[in-house]
């Protein structure tokens, strides 16, 4: 008949519009899960379960180490999902965050609730059956204090950096505990590394997108004149601090003297770019010190795996 073609037209405009909507509604539930942040959560995770492996290269054991990691991205994917739902209306008010799924509209709250609270715990009974219940508490106190703690802070204090670098550098911990039953030095040292690196991190993203936070009601960065100092003094003292500690490898005698000169030289190079934004205070310092520092992370661990090993 010569309706078939009309019809067969209608129905594949159909079947790809509907293609069009779910691929729209998959991609935004993988926007929730801040999968940009959970390549960072994750390698500084597999590095700290290495580091924390007597023989990371031999006798590897694979079945804990992907349990420890599927276990700890599905926690840190539901409290994306459940950070994104809470700061939904801030979120809409910043240029930065108003494509967000919740904040532009393409995913319900109460969806975005469910399947955050879904991840959340399922990641923290994975990690408790398949791994180790010290790395289960571990992720579920991260959980609770970047959501309760952190997250209403960002919109009271500066000082909401501080409180957030406590659960931001968890992720080594559960990592070292699930391979080793134990919190000893070199995990804090770990630790330490991750904590002082979010302080310039963050505050290059603060100064770039100032007007942004100041617009949608974040105190992240003081009011007035205080401002550039405060971004100044976060910025310098915690890259200066790295330096310390990327020495503690070299005093090891197991490490090996290359790749723990390489992390010196590595934490060397941070501090200038940090100490330059200190200086310069420009959108431009900014954005070079957001590159370095995205970069110096996966190098930094992979250089101490490598002087381990």
């Amino acid at each position: 008949m010569a309706t078939e073609p009309v019809l067969a037209a209608f129905e594949l405009a159909v079947l790809q519009r509907d293609r069009s909507v779910r691929w729209r509604v998959l991609s935004g539930y993988w926007e929730l899960t801040k999968p940009e942040v959970n390549f960072l959560i994750a390698m500084t995770t597999v590095a700290a379960f290495c580091l924390g492996s007597p023989k990371p290269f031999v006798h590897f054991p694979w079945f804990l180490f992907l349990n420890t990691l599927l276990g700890t991205v599905l926690v840190a994917s539901g409290a994306g999902a459940l950070n994104q739902l809470i700061e939904r209306r801030f979120d809409a008010q910043m240029r930065r965050t108003s494509r967000r799924p919740i904040a532009a509209g393409r995913i319900e709250p109460i969806h975005a609730l469910v399947f955050g609270t879904i991840l959340s715990f399922t990641g923290v009974l994975y990690l408790a059956m398949a791994a180790s219940l010290a790395a289960s508490l571990l992720a579920l106190l991260t959980l609770t204090t970047y959501l309760f703690l952190y997250t209403p802070l960002k919109r009271r204090t500066p000082w909401c950096t501080l409180v957030g670098a406590f659960p931001g550098a968890m992720p080594v911990l559960i990592g070292y505990v699930a391979a080793t039953g134990k919190l000893d030095s070199e995990a804090w040292q770990l630790y330490a590394i991750l904590f002082l690196w979010q302080f310039p991190h963050f505050m290059a993203i603060a100064w770039m997108y100032r007007k942004d936070y100041a617009r949608a009601g974040y105190e992240v960065l003081p009011l007035g004149k205080e401002k550039a100092r405060f971004m100044g003094w976060q910025s310098v003292l915690p890259a200066l601090a790295l330096v310390s500690v990327a020495l503690a490898p070299m005093a090891s005698r197991h490490a090996n003297p290359l790749f723990a000169m390489g992390t010196l030289l590595l934490s060397l190079g941070f501090l200038y770019f940090a100490a330059r934004l200190a200086l310069i205070r420009s959108n431009q310092s900014a954005r070079r010190l957001l590159l370095v520092s995205i970069l110096y992370l996966p190098l930094a661990f992979l250089l101490l795996v490598l002087a381990k090993s």
